[in-house]
């Protein structure tokens, strides 16, 4: 560096320390505004920096302020920002009573959403989330902290949904039919159809019936079940692409539609396979008899993955797409497929009776907060817990609970 010094008339050494030349350099610029450089250049060498640790004090002479670590979180208000969409989610009717030629004591409605939820409160959705209570036609392995609770009806389908509506208020009743499974039990769609009739005679609430996975006797099981339930408006649980390759996906549709029920159709974790599917279905079916299953991963195994399709499909559909209108549902019982949710651990994870529920819980209100419309759930606590927290976020002009932000800095 060149500095011509106005004292002496002589040129500086290059090799001056750029710390002597840095006092005369700031008087030289101090009070200008602007500062014009010709010809210069500046060559550097090794380049050493050095970060100090511990407090940090002002230079000598500057008036730099002296920063203090934080003790408090800096306050301030959110102020949703008012939107306008164009897109609107289908309604879809669950339940049928006797004026329509069903039997179940009320209809369910889930969808017609045209803003995104819980965002405010001048917008709130037009139907409340559904709540589905699981059964089984057969006894299946359970963690016991959900066994404790059905011990007593786990053989006997029609008296478990009887206690999940009149002891644990169920909105509805999911009737998984595992043992039609042809590696479990194959049993025949007649078989199939006996037990739904049970459950049907046994509860009045509207019923979601699961198939076993294989689309060929899915398909088989679905035309009987949708014929003997002709009129109660079911929702046949679930229809796939992978029926088109087993030609049985427009048996399905059809059978749905000449009996009075809708259909789910499951995809996994991909927009355009969900957009596909519905494409496929609207060839037989009208939109207010579809809903969509964009998968639901466990907490701890990917569950942001289904919060962002979730989200993705939701907001892709108030935007605009006609292929994602459909109101959608969440399997949170797959959050008991996270072993951290059920096994044994070190006593600072607390008890197994709390933490399976909470990890429901969680997947539960995290797609709650992506629009999610009906859930299928087994815990009793998680439900209890998911319709508190949705009447809380639904109250407008709600007070803010007091240190809603320790978790901020609170240390586990």
């Amino acid at each position: 560096m060149q500095d011509k010094n106005p004292g002496e008339g002589k040129i500086m050494p290059d090799a001056v320390r750029i710390h002597e030349a840095l006092p005369r350099l700031l008087a030289m610029i101090s009070g200008k505004e602007r500062i014009e450089l010709e010809n210069f250049s500046m060559e550097i060498g090794d380049l050493e920096l050095w970060i100090p640790t511990g407090t940090a004090t002002a230079p000598s002479g500057s008036s730099a302020a002296i920063y203090q670590k934080p003790t408090a979180l800096i306050p301030e208000t959110f102020f949703p920002l008012e939107e306008d969409f164009v897109g609107r989610i289908h309604e879809v009717r669950l339940g049928e009573t006797a004026s329509g030629g069903g039997t179940r004591g009320k209809v369910l409605t889930i969808g017609g959403s045209d803003y995104p939820p819980f965002v405010s409160a001048d917008h709130p959705a037009p139907h409340a989330p559904i709540f589905a209570l699981d059964v089984f036609d057969m006894e299946v392995p359970l963690p016991k902290v959900l066994m404790e609770n059905v011990k007593d009806v786990v053989s006997d389908p029609a008296e478990w949904a009887r206690m999940n509506v009149k002891k644990y208020n169920a909105d509805m009743i999911t009737v998984h039919l595992m043992s039609t499974d042809p590696l479990i039990r194959d049993a025949s769609p007649e078989a199939a159809a006996r037990t739904v009739e049970e459950v049907l005679q046994a509860v009045d609430v509207p019923l979601i019936i699961g198939g076993c996975g294989d689309p060929r006797k899915d398909a088989q099981v679905f035309c009987k079940v949708a014929e003997v339930a002709d009129g109660e408006r079911l929702l046949l649980n679930s229809v796939t692409l992978g029926m088109t390759e087993t030609k049985t996906l427009d048996v399905v549709a059809r059978a749905a539609k000449k009996y009075n029920h809708a259909v789910l159709g499951f995809t996994g974790l991909e927009l355009n396979k969900a957009k596909e599917l519905n494409r496929r279905l609207y060839e037989y079916l009208p939109p207010e008899d579809i809903v969509m299953d964009l998968t639901t991963v466990a907490l701890g195994y990917g569950l942001e993955y289904s919060f962002t399709i979730h989200e993705r499909a939701r907001h892709a559909a108030l935007m605009g797409d006609t292929e994602l209108q459909q109101p959608t549902i969440s399997a949170s019982t797959n959050a008991w497929a996270a072993r951290e949710a059920w096994m044994k651990m070190d006593k600072k994870y607390g008890s197994r009776g709390l933490r399976g529920p909470l990890w429901e819980t969680i997947n539960a209100l995290t797609l709650l907060l992506a629009g999610v419309d009906i859930f299928m759930m087994m815990h009793p606590a998680a439900i209890r817990t998911c319709k508190d927290m949705i009447q809380t976020f639904s109250e407008k002009d709600a007070p803010v609970p007091d240190g809603i932000a320790r978790w901020a800095t609170m240390k586990i």
